[in-house]
């Protein structure tokens, strides 16, 4: 089968970054299902991953943790999907990745695809909505009000592809203003279609912008990117015994800051059940299944921005660059395979 891998991490302009490789066809056991993958998106995961070495000197190590297919086979214990059946994902951390013409997937994990949406717009969600989801009703606890604060949300990198969706779950389910932060002309307008009352600028102080808005101290922070950059002004801004929660990687955190107002702390990261497989794994299928009536219901959207073309080698590595920009807006997605003898 074709797949896409690397053996070494390499900058993204190099072509060995990432290659076009051939692999052998994966078989279902347990409670795996194979999925033929029809379209792919790309998160900043990937390119983290990418810049790590393989675990295994001189093997392929295979990225991509989003995908929408149709199920292939299923094995022996599986029961929640047959052949046929048309799903989407974002995989497990700890396995080879969807960058790959069949992929195998823990069944519990796995979401029907919306009826409405193409496999290219559904590809687009699966990572980020779970990340959002978990964020906000199982770390943050947004429906739980934090006395005398502003009932708001404030989402950092707004514009991204975590943001987007968080923006939609935030607005649509919950009766919470909704501010988030852009900087670009493109990514305030992009926030605001997306349901945001509120797009202040994260190149200002933050403390400052939200002041302006004259609503009152945010009950509830979310970091999506540079939260070193923003932590003193986060520390500020956010209201006496309000929730703060990140999902990137600072090189250090210091939340002392956060002391004097008792601000809790939570750093999100949605691998956690299926790597621990965890005796609530099933949520992630279960919510991922959620997502999918509130899209057929016209209540969310896709979050796609961009179709890089077909799933090749050069096409993921523009994907990453843009990635590695800090420059993307909703999500990237690659659909479909080369035919033979295309890059």
């Amino acid at each position: 089968m074709k797949a896409i891998g690397f053996r070494s991490p390499l900058p993204i302009s190099d072509p060995a970054s990432l290659v076009d490789i051939d692999l052998p066809r994966p078989e279902p056991a347990g409670r795996d299902i194979l999925v033929r993958i029809e379209a792919v998106s790309v998160n900043p995961v990937d390119t983290k991953v990418r810049r790590r070495p393989p675990a295994e000197p001189g093997s392929w190590k295979v990225l991509g943790w989003d995908a929408a297919g149709t199920v292939e086979a299923v094995g022996p214990e599986a029961s929640l999907f047959a052949p046929g059946d048309t799903v989407f994902y974002a995989g497990a951390l700890g396995r080879a990745g969807t960058n790959a013409e069949l992929h195998l997937v823990d069944e519990r994990i796995v979401g029907k695809k919306p009826s409405s949406l193409s496999f290219v717009e559904a590809a687009a969600l699966p990572l980020t909505a779970i990340t959002a989801w978990e964020t906000l009703f199982d770390r943050l606890d947004i429906r739980k009000a934090v006395p005398g604060a502003a009932s708001s949300l404030l989402i950092i990198g707004g514009a991204g592809g975590v943001g987007s969706i968080t923006t939609q779950l935030a607005r649509k389910l919950t009766d919470i203003t909704v501010i988030t932060t852009a900087s670009r002309p493109e990514t305030v307008e992009w926030s605001r279609s997306l349901g945001a009352h509120h797009v202040i600028d994260h190149s200002k102080p933050l403390s400052a912008e939200i002041e302006r808005l004259g609503i009152g101290q945010p009950a509830f922070v979310f970091s999506t990117t540079n939260t070193d950059q923003h932590l003193a002004e986060i520390a500020k801004l956010i209201a006496p015994q309000g929730r703060f929660a990140l999902i990137d990687d600072p090189a250090s955190l210091d939340v002392s800051p956060f002391k004097v107002k008792s601000v809790s702390t939570h750093w999100e990261f949605m691998f956690t059940r299926s790597m621990f497989a965890t005796a609530d794994v099933m949520e992630q299928g279960a919510l991922l299944n959620e997502v999918s009536r509130l899209v057929d219901a016209g209540t969310l959207r896709t979050t796609l921005a961009e179709v890089f073309g077909t799933i090749s080698a050069e096409n993921l590595r523009r994907a990453h660059a843009l990635i590695e920009s800090g420059r993307a807006k909703g999500k990237i997605v690659l659909a479909g395979w080369p035919a033979a003898g295309e890059g």
